[in-house]
């Protein structure tokens, strides 16, 4: 999966758009995702780019490494390695448009998904959906 991103850009600088600081009795999320915008790319761990990804924040930058970062350790889950359902979760759950947009992400999901071994309960029903959804629409 290539990704051109320069990810020690921050979402913010490859926007091109800054946002002003979070109102003071904003949520603890509002805040979260306001501050990491802020961060290079590259300095995002998978929980965190979860969270972007979960507010369709950063999608065009983020989510060719969200798939990148699955991908690999994909290959760890059968020898119990660390799996983040998380951040699996937050891509499953990007809705339609960004799919049919991009289909090689969709197809690199749909691979990534086939590599997976154990897939806990509560995520296959966002795997479900996903496959639900992206026949659907590959029909339409």
């Amino acid at each position: 999966m290539e990704n051109e991103t320069d990810r020690s850009r921050t979402i913010e600088q490859l926007e091109g758009i800054e946002w002003p600081d979070p109102p003071s009795d904003g949520t603890g999320l509002v805040k979260a995702v306001h501050n990491l915008r802020k961060r290079p790319i590259n300095l995002l761990t998978a929980w965190e780019m979860s969270r972007l990804i979960g507010q369709d924040v950063g999608i065009p930058w983020l989510l060719p490494v969200a798939l990148e970062i699955l991908r690999e350790t994909a290959t760890d889950q059968p020898l119990g390695g660390f799996y983040d359902d998380d951040l699996l979760t937050a891509v499953l759950t990007r809705r339609s448009p960004i799919w049919q947009s991009n289909p090689q992400w969709a197809a690199n999901l749909k691979e990534v998904i086939s590599l997976l071994e154990d897939i806990s309960p509560n995520t296959r029903e966002d795997v479900r959906s996903f496959f639900l959804e992206a026949e659907t629409k590959a029909s339409n």
